[in-house]
């Protein structure tokens, strides 16, 4: 049977592309464009979870995560 993961991927623009992470497992992946830096993040958790024994994944698996913004008020 397979089991599937429900992950998050924080993209952001950095110089000319973008930078993806999955906080969930602390994996980042890099792209041209959003397109590509998601595709490219999903293949390397993927391929994470392909090589990593149990143990390692039970270790870096983070199973709560959230995502918020803050409001600063700087001056």
């Amino acid at each position: 049977m397979t089991e599937k993961y429900h992950l998050t991927a924080i993209i952001e623009k950095e110089g000319g592309g973008y930078v993806a992470l999955c906080p969930e497992l602390d994996i980042a992946s890099q792209g041209e464009t959003i397109a590509k830096a998601r595709s490219n993040l999903q293949e390397a958790v993927e391929l994470f979870f392909e090589t990593a024994d149990p143990e390692e994944v039970k270790k870096r698996l983070h199973d709560e995560i959230f995502v918020t913004r803050l409001e600063v008020a700087v001056g």
